[in-house]
């Protein structure tokens, strides 16, 4: 596998590095001992899939707050996406900073997602389908979310929005959360509850 660091610490692209034959070729998608050895989070609590029918299609910003923060494996099997990941680490040079990644069923690339980061995506293709691999259990009472069309966050999403949820649309503006997200989000926080990522 092939991991290189975004500008956003602790985020990774990953590739696979392909054994090519006349049959296509082969290659690993995920490696314990490769995430270990970069201090990222190995745990898999719960891999889910994703389908979105229409072209346009955007799902997000979401997280989950302390104690139930959760690293992500982000993989489009089929179609393609831009997936986009926030740093929501106050401590972090580069808190409320995204980075975008297109993941599709052709380069096979993935984006590793350290917890306390919010990811959404938008699909770029009908029919697409992801897999992600998460690190902690998915616990309503700790999601939260960020507006993908915040000013302040100034996402370029790639194309107009043709589906979106009531939920991910009224998530509120960081112009009235920032303090308290912060605040929740805070390493300090994070390690007096047992989170270290």
């Amino acid at each position: 596998m092939i991991f290189t660091e975004t500008k956003l610490p602790g985020a990774f692209i990953v590739d696979v590095e392909r054994r090519r034959d006349d049959r296509g070729f082969f290659g690993r998608a995920f490696c314990r001992h490769e995430f270990e050895d970069l201090g990222l989070e190995a745990d898999v609590a719960q891999t889910n899939v994703g389908v979105s029918a229409k072209r346009g299609t955007l799902r997000g910003m979401h997280f989950q707050y302390p104690p139930a923060v959760e690293a992500k494996l982000v993989r489009c099997m089929h179609g393609a996406i831009l997936d986009v990941i926030v740093d929501l680490r106050p401590e972090s040079s580069t808190f409320l900073e995204h980075v975008a990644v297109e993941l599709s069923g052709e380069n096979q690339r993935a984006l590793y997602i350290p917890g306390r980061f919010a990811h959404g995506y938008q699909t770029l293709e009908d029919g697409t389908a992801i897999l992600y691999q998460a690190s902690a259990f998915y616990a309503p009472g700790a999601e939260g979310g960020l507006r993908y069309d915040d000013p302040r966050l100034n996402i370029a999403w790639p194309l107009p929005v043709t589906a979106v949820s009531g939920k991910d649309s009224n998530f509120d503006l960081l112009a009235t959360v920032e303090g308290d997200l912060a605040a929740r989000m805070s390493r300090v926080r994070s390690e007096a509850v047992g989170v270290l990522s």
